[in-house]
C-alpha cells in the first residue's frame, strides 16, 4: 500500500499549481514505485495548488 510519505517523496521539486498530468509525469520521472503511480493516476483531473492537496485527493 502506497503511503503519503511515498507521495511526497515521488512530487519532491514540483511545481504549484500543476495539473494531474503533470502530477504524475513528474512522479514518473522522479522514480515514483508503480504504486505511487497508480495512486497518482487515480486522482481527479483538476489543478492542484500543494503537495497536501495532492496527497488529500490519493486518500480520501
Amino acid at each position: 500500500m502506497v503511503s503519503p510519505i511515498d507521495i511526497q517523496k515521488a512530487l519532491s521539486g514540483m511545481d504549484y499549481p500543476a495539473r494531474k498530468d503533470d502530477v504524475v509525469k513528474h512522479a514518473e520521472s522522479h522514480g515514483g514505485s508503480g504504486e505511487v503511480l497508480d495512486a497518482l493516476k487515480g486522482i481527479d483531473d483538476q489543478e492542484y495548488d500543494t503537495p497536501a492537496a495532492v496527497s488529500k485527493a490519493v486518500f480520501n
